[in-house]
């Protein structure tokens, strides 16, 4: 579609979007974390027998000026009903990472170049066959940035709840908390969800 004879479409307030019902969420019953090398190979061999990863990553917040982040410590691919959330500090987790985010699988995702661009700096790869589903809703005829509660709003009617507090948390120390897994995971599944909805 031609974004530019798109007419530009109103995207919903946030009072608006707090009064949807609410976006059915993974539970951790279906979240995998994963922290070896053996962890991650069970992971790819499901991972690769699917189309299309939801995608995102997850960084510990810098406060400091100047300060530069050495992340991302958490990679976070899910599929439908699932997702897999990588801490990135075995050498063996990492690797299988690093080799699943090379593969020309389709990644979709919101606001993924200084996701991208902190993969290649810290584990040394570019990832091919990224779809930035901000561009996707623009190209429907909604402004650039959208975001993931936007665009579940627009697409699905309902609100896709996320923790301020949750998302400024260490995403670099050994384990993550409930919490922590369930937005990491859902981050990335709700991405994958607008992916599928669009490509309906």
């Amino acid at each position: 579609m031609n974004s530019h004879t798109t007419q530009r479409k109103i995207i919903p307030d946030s009072e608006t979007i707090a009064a949807l019902p609410v976006f059915p969420l993974l539970g951790l019953g279906q979240v995998d974390c994963v922290r070896t090398g053996a962890e991650a190979e069970r992971a790819r061999t499901a991972l690769m027998a699917a189309p299309t990863w939801g995608f995102d990553t997850e960084s510990k917040p810098t406060f400091r000026v100047g300060e530069v982040s050495d992340g991302p410590h958490v990679v976070q691919l899910a599929i439908e009903g699932h997702a897999w959330v990588f801490l990135l500090h075995d050498p063996a987790c990492v690797e299988v990472v690093a080799q699943l985010l090379a593969t020309p699988i389709l990644k979709a995702g919101f606001g993924l170049g200084d996701d991208c661009k902190r993969v290649r700096i810290r584990l040394g790869v570019d990832i091919p066959n990224v779809l930035e589903l901000n561009q996707s809703m623009r190209q429907l005829g909604y402004r650039s940035e959208m975001g993931v509660k936007a665009s579940v709003a627009v697409l699905f009617g309902q609100r896709f709840a996320k923790s301020k507090k949750v998302s400024t948390s260490n995403w670099a120390q050994p384990e993550l908390s409930p919490s922590q897994l369930l937005y990491a995971a859902n981050d990335a599944y709700a991405a994958w969800c607008v992916w599928r909805q669009l490509a309906a």
